[in-house]
């Protein structure tokens, strides 16, 4: 399995807009093959910071979606809300307690 986490800093402008925005790219996130589920964390301290977790099946599942992301047809509205560019960090589940 592969956890995908994608730290986001959000505009402070558009923090009340962002949850909108966030579950709409989201539901598409989850429709995608593979996709195992998505939990969306905000820190409690700063608002502004949220952190997207994102589980897979297999890395390819995820390569297959992020590929998606990158088309015409997959791509987001994050863009819109964000104050810089997600960082993507990608881990695979060494085992299970």
């Amino acid at each position: 399995m592969i956890t995908a986490l994608l730290e986001l800093r959000l505009k402070a402008e558009a923090v009340p807009e962002s949850e909108a925005v966030i579950r709409s790219v989201l539901t598409q996130t989850r429709a995608r093959e593979g996709n195992l589920g998505v939990d969306v964390l905000i820190d409690r301290a700063d608002a502004a910071h949220v952190t997207i977790v994102e589980r897979w099946e297999s890395i390819e599942a995820d390569t297959a979606y992020r590929a998606w992301r990158a088309t015409d047809e997959g791509k987001s509205s994050l863009g819109t809300i964000l104050a810089g560019p997600p960082v993507l960090t990608l881990f695979e589940t060494a085992f299970t307690l």
